[in-house]
């Protein structure tokens, strides 16, 4: 494994220019009270409208657009709350599912979307039972058959995938399937508590790669703080290549491939979401530059256009500073900040049109604010 020279992965620049204006977005709290870890957006109830399934304490609880309706869907009061989620079309039905992990001892289920989302039960299904240290899901068509796999994290040290990076496979019937196959794309080289996965072409062979990075700190049993990306192969059941972009990266949590500065190369936007710091890495040489130097505990991460301008921004809430924030990228990688929300606390943040006006909201899963809100994109 290649490592770059200090000076070229962690020289960092600011790039970052601020605005502290209040700029209208108007917050919409879904419940409150209780602590919640994760939240997804998707229309969960067949009606065209979108709808927001979120871990609330120890229950899976959808909210039914348009009057946010509270629906139960599991109750995990006897094996301990999820930590994160993903939802896709599952079974082929032509509608979206939702599938949750727990953090230690691993699990990962889904939940099948009936026909009336709001109104039948939604049956729980097994996906594994042995990954373990299951922080971050994502999506993504790994072995390029036109269908999304889910990718996980595995960061505990406990066989059979120790310190690793899993993608599981959707069963042709995944109805009739017990546990899903799984194939380690990093076996025992991603150390010191890994946290979200990114995924994205970085290396422009048509292959969907991965990356992650690991906080560190003093309750790792092995040394994290970095950012790396896993290279596909041809066969993506084979182990997949390393590359690391930085190991001096303390409490690093997110990072996501994107183009940030237009010059058809894949950059990375990343946080330290046990640390301190907005960034992002420009390729090739991965020279670190600052989006937020300053953020404390930028614990999640979205990178999508939120402006509608042709270019990637970036948004987070952090759990350190408790605020929401976006930044504006003027298509070179220059950031401007922007203030969504103050006094808010989060895990998780999703971007997703809830009110369907045509441009990109922000939801948010307050952990130790205990609630679960949405921020209205002023925009449009």
């Amino acid at each position: 494994m290649k490592v770059l020279p200090f000076t070229l992965v962690y020289l960092c620049t600011s790039f970052a220019f601020y605005a502290h204006a209040d700029e209208g977005w108007k917050k919409h709290v879904l419940q409150e009270g209780k602590r919640s870890l994760t939240a997804v957006a998707g229309d969960f109830t067949g009606d065209g409208m979108p709808d927001v399934i979120a871990e609330v304490g120890e229950q899976t609880v959808l909210f039914a657009a348009p009057d946010w309706r509270r629906i139960v869907l599991d109750d995990h009061t006897n094996d301990r709350g999820c930590i994160h989620s993903e939802c896709f079309d599952v079974d082929g039905d032509g509608d979206l599912d939702y599938l949750s992990a727990r953090y230690n001892p691993g699990l990962i289920t889904w939940l099948e979307q009936p026909k009336k989302g709001a109104d039948q039960r939604w049956k729980k299904r097994l996906i594994s039972d042995s990954v373990h240290g299951i922080h971050g899901l994502m999506k993504g068509d790994v072995d390029r058959d036109g269908k999304f796999d889910l990718l996980a994290t595995s960061a505990q040290p406990t066989e059979p995938y120790p310190e690793s990076l899993v993608w599981l496979a959707v069963p042709k019937d995944p109805h009739a399937a017990g546990k899903w196959q799984t194939f380690a794309l990093a076996r025992h080289d991603a150390p010191g508590l890994t946290h979200y996965i990114g995924v994205g072409d970085v290396n422009g062979d048509g292959r969907l790669d991965a990356a992650t990075g690991a906080k560190g700190g003093p309750t790792a049993t092995s040394p994290g703080e970095w950012f790396a990306w896993w290279e596909a192969p041809e066969n993506p059941r084979q182990v997949w290549k390393k590359h690391l972009i930085s190991d001096q990266e303390p409490g690093a949590t997110n990072i996501h491939p994107a183009d940030i500065n237009g010059d058809g190369r894949m950059d990375f936007v990343a946080s330290r979401g046990h640390g301190k710091g907005v960034i992002w890495f420009e390729a090739p040489d991965w020279r670190c530059h600052e989006i937020d130097a300053n953020l404390q505990e930028a614990h999640c991460l979205a990178v999508v256009d939120m402006d509608a301008d042709g270019d990637l921004d970036a948004a987070t809430c952090a759990f350190g500073d408790k605020v929401v924030m976006w930044y504006e990228n003027d298509g070179q990688g220059k950031f401007t900040s922007h203030l969504v929300g103050e006094n808010q606390e989060a895990y998780d943040i999703r971007t997703f049109d809830l009110d369907l006006d045509g441009d990109l909201d922000l939801l948010v899963a307050g952990r130790a604010s205990n609630n679960v809100a949405w921020y209205e994109n002023p925009r449009q």
